[in-house]
């Protein structure tokens, strides 16, 4: 437990309607450093009431869940503040439609469940940090199975050269840093071409935008960025 003065770190909430896959991630989440669980949430009503409560920075949120799904949940976190809280959302990944919905409604990212905590635990921190969470092979596999979106999707002619190049970068799972060495630019550059994509898109953050590079065609799932 942190005292008064001592940083807690990334504040989690859990919300999963299984109480014992909760009661898991919460002591497995807690042991690792730099998290701290800040409360537990059984369904998406309840996840939205403990996020205005408790303000915390991510929220871990499944996708099906009763009276309000995470997708739901995660929308009207999103629609709620200034400040909203990031969220993941953990997925077993046996329903493709739902993980995609969710990132459409502006969530950071998602993991699955059957991941190692380290690597849960990494992706909380990420979310948190602002940089997308994103598992590129499982996306791609996500992806690969719905039909492309039309060509208005993605207006790939409003973008750059350039700003395309880094769209197709932040879709192989790439960082802001990572994209900055392979370009050879700064980390600033980097930030400017990702928010002009995120603007001329109009997708919530990275991880929306890179979906709908994906069912646009712009990149083609099992084929190098």
């Amino acid at each position: 437990m942190t005292g008064p003065d001592q940083d807690p770190g990334v504040t989690l909430l859990i919300a999963d309607d299984d109480a014992v896959t909760r009661s898991g991630l919460r002591t497995l989440l807690a042991a690792q450093p730099g998290i701290t669980v800040v409360g537990e949430a059984a369904d998406g009503v309840e996840a939205v009431e403990l996020a205005r409560q408790l303000r915390p920075d991510v929220v871990l949120m499944d996708v099906r869940m009763p009276r309000r799904n995470g997708i739901e949940a995660t929308r009207q976190l999103l629609a709620d503040s200034a400040e909203p809280p990031k969220v993941v959302v953990i997925t077993t990944f046996e329903n493709d439609g739902y993980v995609t919905a969710a990132l459409g409604a502006g969530a950071s990212g998602f993991v699955l469940k059957r991941l190692p905590v380290r690597q849960i635990a990494e992706a909380v921190r990420v979310a948190a940090a602002g940089e997308a969470v994103l598992f590129p092979a499982a996306l791609r596999r996500l992806v690969s199975a719905r039909p492309l979106a039309s060509a208005q999707a993605l207006p790939q002619a409003a973008l750059t050269g350039r700003e395309e190049e880094v769209l197709r970068l932040m879709a192989t799972g790439l960082s802001n840093p990572e994209i900055a060495g392979s370009l050879t630019v700064s980390q600033e550059t980097v930030k400017t071409h990702v928010g002009n994509v995120l603007t001329k898109l109009g997708a919530q953050n990275r991880t929306h935008a890179v979906v709908l590079a994906y069912e646009s065609g712009l990149v083609v799932p099992g084929l190098p960025g």
